[in-house]
């Protein structure tokens, strides 16, 4: 890899901050004890280490330290929250959104095998939930719906609030995916009225191989494997304390500068944009206007195949077509075309996420590496480059509210 590569797949994964780095450090040699070992001060300082974490995430999410348990990661944490209830239940029904991640679709796949159900519910062209479509999938037999908080390709906010509401008036769980929101925006478990809730270390800054799964106080969830017993009896086994203490350092940060980053990767996002559509015709961008993403920006390329540009750029620029866990396939974006794309217009598109410790001379090369390689395929490929008729003109949906985006 060359050191000049611009990384803007934030939404991939995250570099670990240098603090979050000299946190975790000494608890992988001088203060190295299991937090199980309860008679001696190896185990206490662990132990103190893993409850400072837990309320450092717990501050972030508006909940109680013993709310938060402590998972490989969000894929962990959404198997929990959709199993724990459901494959012991043969007959339980859960609803599930059309774009969620793989952790979360596959799961409710499996569902079938337990003999319980799942309902599948549609996104707007924007990759938005409309809560009246998770009333009307409701059955009696209801009982989970998972509702990712934030698209992990095109950024989209769902209405969680909205959802909430609906499920506790019908006594059913709710669960969210927050791995993409979590130190990104704000969240609120209690007015979002969410009853579990995942996310991942690695995606806020934090280190790979750890993540937590929120439960709600006076939720007794089924463990799905048995051991020691720790956190509860709910996820057994022997704590990574240098990890946990990196994703609190991590949640710590979060919490001091949430608004101001927030700020600042929203005016680098519209600085990109700018800069392609000052560059190109025909592009068109993904996903919605108002309720998304600060880092986010997704965008169709009017006849330029993604993986021929990323070929084009990949030694200078690192951006990817969508999810880290589904790219290396040569399929269109599931979430795109549920959002109504062409499989043409999905295989057109590129996902760009900016950072914490992305510049605004990131985005500006990376709009002009982008541009000149765009422009040279349009031009091989002997493309007028006008828009088609499929794709939107260059004065995309985020740009005449750019500003206000969340």
């Amino acid at each position: 890899m060359t050191v000049d590569c611009i990384y803007l797949d934030n939404h991939a994964t995250t570099p670990c901050d240098p603090r979050v780095v000299d946190a975790m450090l000494p608890f992988f040699s001088q203060r190295f004890g299991n937090p199980a070992s309860i008679h001696h001060p190896y185990g206490w300082d662990a132990e103190d280490a893993v409850d400072r974490a837990q309320r450092s995430v717990a501050r972030v999410l508006g909940a109680q330290a013993h709310e938060v348990v402590f998972t490989s990661g969000a894929t962990e944490s959404n198997e929990i929250a959709l199993l724990s209830e459901t494959m012991r239940r043969p007959g339980a029904h859960v609803v599930v959104s059309a774009v969620e991640h793989p952790s979360v679709l596959n799961v409710a796949k499996s569902l079938v095998d337990f003999g319980c159900e799942f309902t599948v519910v549609p996104v707007d062209a924007t990759g938005r939930v409309d809560p009246t479509d998770v009333a009307q999938a409701m059955r009696p037999q209801t009982v989970m719906v998972s509702i990712m908080h934030a698209n992990h390709e095109v950024g989209t906010i769902n209405p969680l609030a909205q959802i909430g509401r609906l499920c506790r008036e019908h006594e059913v769980l709710f669960h969210t995916d927050a791995t993409q929101t979590f130190g990104k925006i704000p969240i609120d478990v209690h007015a979002m009225q969410v009853d579990l809730l995942s996310i991942s270390g690695h995606k806020c800054y934090g280190p790979k191989g750890v993540g937590a799964l929120f439960v709600r106080s006076g939720l007794r969830l089924t463990p799905l494997c048995g051991g020691g017993g720790q956190q509860a009896g709910l996820r057994s086994g022997t704590l990574p304390v240098p990890l946990i203490a990196g994703l609190g350092m991590a949640s710590d940060i979060v919490s001091a500068q949430l608004d101001d980053e927030s700020r600042r990767l929203l005016e680098l996002r519209t600085r990109l944009l700018d800069n392609l559509q000052s560059i190109l015709p025909g592009i068109r961008c993904n996903g919605d206007a108002d309720h998304r993403l600060p880092g986010n920006l997704n965008i169709t390329f009017d006849d330029v195949d993604s993986e021929t540009l990323l070929e084009s750029t990949r030694s200078k620029l690192a951006v990817s077509t969508g999810s880290a866990c589904t790219s290396s396939r040569l399929q269109p974006s599931y979430i795109l075309t549920a959002m109504g794309l062409t499989p043409r217009q999905a295989q057109s598109s590129l996902r760009f996420g900016i950072g914490r410790f992305n510049t605004v001379e990131d985005v500006d090369t990376a709009a002009r590496l982008v541009g000149q390689s765009v422009l040279a395929i349009r031009r091989s490929r002997g493309a007028s480059g006008r828009c088609s008729p499929h794709a939107a003109s260059t004065t995309g949906p985020l740009e005449s509210s750019a500003g206000g985006a969340r």
